[in-house]
């Protein structure tokens, strides 16, 4: 990238050409071929989605989320109505339609539409969504729309002690950014959380190793995959 000097001997961004300021994402669903995100109805949904939760017995999704366990339906509902169903975040039950059981959820949120920064993030995958197709193609048609909009920028932060959660974001071609140490404090506890996005530029190529992986012909007659997506991503990934 060539760098601009300005009449004073400074190095200054690039001027952002023809940009649009995006829209916030609608409060539409999202369809795919392996699962659709559905804006979160508390009553249709939240009876599956705490069922589906059950099946963690030991409750290991919600250690590095700020929230949960919840003892009780009655709790997750409450905590359900108060917390999402705003426009930021701007949460989706995610449904698998090989099985049509609703069993995850994912949302946008620090939507910043002035900047053209989004991110991904309050997700819970249910024992049944784990390691699914559907599980990555919610995350593909979450970053697709994101920059379909205009979005310029494409974050996924998590605990920087959540292994699993930051080889997710790798695995999806997102670029580790760094550490921001004592970021927040999460039940009790400090919390550096590590930063990753996607820019508009390199969506392109993001979308095509998407779309490769999640071609029907990349998995065999008993569902395993012919390529990983980590090999189609691995290259895409930023290094600074």
């Amino acid at each position: 990238m060539t760098i601009e000097i300005n009449n004073l001997g400074q190095p200054i961004g690039s001027v952002v050409a023809d940009w649009v300021q995006p829209l916030p994402p609608p409060r539409e669903a999202i369809e795919g071929r392996y699962c659709r995100l559905e804006p979160l109805d508390v009553a249709a949904h939240a009876p599956k989605l705490f069922a589906a939760n059950q099946q963690d017995k030991q409750g290991i999704n919600w250690t590095y989320l700020p929230y949960g366990p919840f003892e009780s339906f009655d709790n997750y509902r409450q905590w359900m109505e108060a917390t999402c169903l705003g426009n930021d975040p701007l949460v989706f039950a995610i449904r698998n339609l090989m099985t049509d059981e609703v069993t995850g959820l994912a949302s946008y949120l620090r939507i910043d539409p002035k900047n053209g920064s989004i991110e991904v993030g309050h997700l819970n995958y249910s024992p049944k969504l784990q390691k699914s197709v559907a599980a990555t193609e919610a995350m593909y048609l979450m970053m697709r729309q994101a920059f379909e909009l205009g979005y310029r920028r494409y974050e996924w932060k998590c605990n920087a002690l959540n292994a699993p959660s930051r080889l997710a974001a790798e695995r999806l071609g997102l670029t580790f950014e760094g550490v921001f140490r004592q970021h927040t404090v999460a039940k009790g506890r400090n919390r550096d959380s590590a930063w990753y996005a996607a820019i508009d530029s390199e969506w392109p190529q993001l979308r095509q190793a998407f779309e490769t992986w999640l071609s029907p012909v990349n998995f065999d007659e008993f569902g395993r995959q012919q390529r990983r997506l980590s090999e189609l991503t691995a290259s895409l990934v930023s290094q600074g």
